[in-house]
């Protein structure tokens, strides 16, 4: 399933801007010309993400974010203020009411696409280390204490690098990994290797999963991700 981003801006033409890539890039979007009909809409939906504009006709951006954070229920969600205000100290208090993001107009939408993957990939993966366990497709199960991996409650045998390009995927089901990046999850600014070298292991993983190899999906030109469902 897609990440579900609600984007508040009052100009139409920068919401169908950012709607065009976010879509491009398989997210979901709703979009809202000021701040009570995003309010209302929480009611019905809560975001993965929001993008936010601090001048809107109704609410000041500010008081969006700092009424989210106050809420339980909200505060999690993580924001990304898109705006046309460049002073450091709008910046600086975005960021303290707990804005992850801070982004001046005009912008670069594939640079905006690019902080949402981020944001939202960081998200998943403190998730993930708040967890044991990692279960994919109610058949596979990683525990990140033991360094271990079960398929149908049996113990497969998988080595560090499988194991590991395995939790990139699973931390963030459904989200697509490229090679670079799995690349530099797993080794950083030391990697020495081509990317292909990530496909002998999804190879090599696939095979060891057998039947259920196609849980890890290769999305063409892409990279890879990981469903739980074949």
């Amino acid at each position: 399933m897609s990440a579900f981003i609600s984007v508040i801006d009052d100009e139409p033409d920068i919401l169908d801007l950012i709607s065009l890539h976010l879509e491009k890039a398989g997210f979901t979007v709703s979009t809202f010309l000021n701040g009570k009909s995003f309010f209302d809409s929480l009611k019905e939906k809560k975001p993965d993400l929001i993008i936010l504009d601090l001048m809107l006709p109704d609410i000041d951006g500010f008081d969006i974010c700092k009424k989210l954070k106050e809420e339980r229920e909200y505060k999690s969600i993580p924001i990304i203020m898109l705006t046309a205000r460049a002073e450091e100290t709008d910046k600086v208090l975005g960021l303290e009411l707990g804005a992850d993001d801070y982004i001046v107009k005009p912008f670069s939408p594939r640079e905006l696409v690019a902080r949402v993957r981020t944001i939202l990939r960081r998200k998943n993966q403190e998730a993930t280390l708040n967890d044991e366990k990692i279960i994919i497709g109610k058949v596979l199960e990683l525990d990140l204490k033991k360094y271990s991996t079960k398929l149908e409650g049996k113990d497969i045998s998988l080595t560090p690098t499988e194991f590991n390009i395995l939790k990139i995927l699973a931390s963030g089901k459904g989200w697509v990994y490229s090679r670079d990046q799995i690349l530099d999850a797993l080794w950083g600014e030391e990697k020495a290797v081509l990317d292909r070298t990530i496909d002998v292991h999804i190879k090599n993983l696939r095979k060891k999963l057998g039947k259920y190899g196609s849980l890890i999906k290769n999305v063409r030109g892409v990279g890879y991700k990981i469903e739980d469902e074949q």
